[in-house]
């Protein structure tokens, strides 16, 4: 492709899409596993995976044999209907988040709608039980829409959208601040195990624990984001059955669907009768096409054991990345193939582009930490292109600071 054709992208995708993106860092025409293809036909490692949505990499022949074959067959009737694959999601999703038979599952399109969803239910819950408060955790993020935007504790991404929808109060992520917070007059608590828009940040130890005693205490309804700790990514199917709770709902989305929008709201006990006619709804949610895939997604992740498989890649991967030995590097944390590995200086942009010069996807989520969320299908081959790319992207970072004007990350004021 020459320079013209390439500005030709850039200039249609300044003109045409909204801004609230930024620039678009590059058009990629294809995928296949954990690569992709832009339109000169380069090559890159994709360990970002459409942001933890791809977890079977790309055109895998599972995603699109669902595709294929739903599409010819139905794909829409609207929520007055009942599809065969919209019940055997259910059911699926009933049995890998362990609800028993009492659990229920509301169908979107998205984590924003499934979150959407769950406020709806903290609601109800609320009006049932004369409870008026909310307790999300700062620096979460729950979604861009009006009502999860509320529940997001980032401050600078509500201001240009006040007044909130009210309701919401929030916490540090500490049990003593968690159990200070929460009395009779709260309705729900809402949690990521996982702060992953914050820098792959996880709860303390005993958090989770703590957050199921103290909402059971108090009547409250304790509600975990899984968007994207979920469908396998942490090593369990989800990450709160690493602390061995239950919660009262849960909401799903990114991997779920592999590449497919969905999302999906997952009721426990109770909690499941909240909910009546009329409450809620969505037209395209839960539709034919949308559970078909995302049911051949869970059975392949399930028949091809990469649960098991990201957590033992994600230990892999950890291992490998602390024993590079750059100075960039101060350490790892997360769960499964969720990893954020730390910086020691505030330079996460300019790694991400020095791997994407070097055919690494990867992503940035705050100025100090770089994410990694790649397919649960990688192996050792895709983990040791990984290390050979980062370690050249590290490397050229290293060589571009100045060692008088670099600022270590300890060292910028909060």
């Amino acid at each position: 492709m020459t320079d013209t054709a390439v500005s030709t992208w850039q200039e249609n995708a300044g003109r045409d899409l909204v801004r609230s993106f930024g620039d678009r860092m590059a058009m990629f025409v294809r995928g296949e596993g954990s690569h992709l293809w832009d339109a000169d036909d380069r090559r890159y490692l994709d360990f970002l995976a459409g942001i933890a949505v791809d977890s079977l990499g790309h055109a895998h022949p599972v995603f699109v044999e669902a595709i294929a074959s739903q599409a010819a067959t139905l794909a829409h009737v609207s929520n007055y209907f009942a599809t065969p694959p919209q019940l055997a999601l259910a059911a699926r999703l009933k049995r890998l988040a362990g609800t028993g038979e009492s659990g229920r599952v509301y169908f979107g399109n998205s984590g924003a709608e499934a979150n959407e969803a769950a406020f709806k239910l903290a609601r109800l819950h609320g009006q049932k039980t004369g409870k008026s408060r909310i307790i999300a955790l700062t620096d979460a993020f729950h979604g861009r829409t009006m009502g999860t935007l509320a529940l997001t504790g980032k401050p600078w991404m509500q201001e240009p959208f006040l007044p909130m929808v009210p309701g919401v109060s929030f916490i540090d992520s500490t049990v003593a601040a968690l159990e200070a917070a929460v009395d009779d007059s709260v309705a729900a608590l809402v949690l990521e195990p996982i702060k992953g828009e914050a820098g792959v940040l996880p709860l303390p130890d005993g958090f989770l624990e703590a957050a199921r005693a103290v909402t059971e205490r108090h009547g409250a309804l304790l509600i975990i984001d899984e968007i994207q700790t979920g469908a396998g990514r942490t090593g369990e199917w989800f990450a709160f059955q690493h602390a061995g709770i239950t919660p009262d709902a849960i909401t799903v989305a990114k991997g779920i669907g592999g590449g497919f929008p969905i999302g999906a709201l997952i009721t426990f006990g109770a909690a499941s009768e909240l909910f009546y006619p009329g409450t809620h709804g969505s037209t395209f949610g839960g539709n034919a096409l949308g559970t078909a895939v995302a049911g051949a997604v869970l059975a392949e992740i399930e028949r091809a054991g990469l649960v098991g498989n990201a957590a033992a890649r994600g230990a892999q991967l950890r291992t490998a990345i602390e024993a590079i030995g750059s100075p960039l590097v101060d350490g790892c944390r997360g769960q499964g193939l969720l990893i954020g590995v730390a910086l020691s200086h505030p330079v996460a942009k300019d790694v991400v582009a020095a791997a994407q010069q070097r055919g690494l996807v990867i992503n940035a989520p705050n100025d100090a930490t770089i994410r990694l969320v790649p397919a649960l299908t990688i192996g050792d081959a895709e983990i040791e292109e990984f290390l050979e790319l980062f370690t050249a992207a590290l490397a050229a970072v290293e060589q571009s600071l100045e060692p008088a004007a670099s600022t270590p990350v300890s060292e910028i004021p909060v």
